[in-house]
């Protein structure tokens, strides 16, 4: 006859000790971390996709967008020179371009900084786990 030691089969309920429990809650608790951590890596490895999806994007979209942000810089110079000297215009027109860009790459650096990084999903799963087990050891 064969032990249930031998064949990986927990023993019935009213045969358990309180250290065979201990032994279940222990690799259970290792395997629900393994888990965890491998969710984690999962979705990092997706954020870091997006991230990468949304820089080439945004390269591409500034190159595009540039060219045609002098040419309109250029109209405004010129319309702007009907009034003022070119020197003026150009000198008006050219301020504001760089303060609005100024403020366009201080919020995109704030939206590309390393909070887009954080696995939100595997922490608040670690979190909501962490509790459960408190809850269960009172």
């Amino acid at each position: 006859m064969v032990a249930r030691e031998d064949i990986g089969t927990p023993p019935p309920r009213q045969e358990r000790t309180v250290a065979g429990l201990f032994g279940d809650l222990a690799r259970e608790t290792s395997r629900l971390f393994r888990q965890e951590v491998a969710l984690a890596k999962a979705e990092l490895v997706d954020k870091t996709r997006q991230l990468g999806a949304g820089a080439v994007e945004i390269a591409i979209g500034g190159v595009i967008l540039y060219a045609g942000l002098l040419v309109l810089l250029e109209a405004a110079v010129f319309a702007l020179a009907l009034v003022l000297p070119i020197w003026a215009a150009a000198l008006i027109v050219g301020g504001v371009a760089v303060l609005v860009g100024g403020i366009l790459i201080l919020k995109g650096r704030a939206d590309v900084g390393p909070r887009a990084l954080v696995p939100d999903r595997a922490l608040r799963s670690l979190r909501e786990n962490a509790e459960w087990a408190r809850e269960q050891m009172r």
